[in-house]
């Protein structure tokens, strides 16, 4: 077996592992299953502007299934993204790009104006 070497940081592990197989440098035949129960996944805080009708139904409906609207936000992004990968994955490639379905949709003023802002200045 190789010595795995010591890493400056988590980017440089990062880099390492996706370069190298593990099992030149561990023994796998000797690994023993593990839970990880208290694990917590790594969480950013964001802003994130919604028109206040819409918060004000997020809290209804986070209301009426009793938990906070943060998690029910959470699980409402977590549902759309397992559905838009199941969709990728089923498309025979004739699918538009995220953005094109944006602009598509209505989405911000400068998806549809060729990124110029309102007046017709560029961003």
């Amino acid at each position: 077996m190789k010595k795995i070497p010591s890493f400056k940081s988590e980017k440089a592990e990062r880099e390492f592992w996706a370069k190298h197989d593990s099992a030149e440098y561990v023994d796998w035949s000797r690994a023993r299953r593990m839970s990880l129960a208290k694990l917590q996944p790594s969480v950013r805080t964001i802003s994130l502007r919604l028109p206040e009708s819409m918060l004000e139904e997020l809290k209804v409906l986070a209301n009426r299934d009793d938990v906070p609207y943060q998690s029910l936000i959470k699980v409402f992004l977590a549902d759309r993204i397992r559905r838009e990968h199941g969709a990728a994955q089923q498309a025979d490639g004739d699918r538009p790009p995220p953005a094109s379905r944006l602009r598509r949709a209505g989405g911000p003023a400068t998806a549809r104006s060729g990124g110029r802002r309102a007046g017709g200045r560029r961003k």
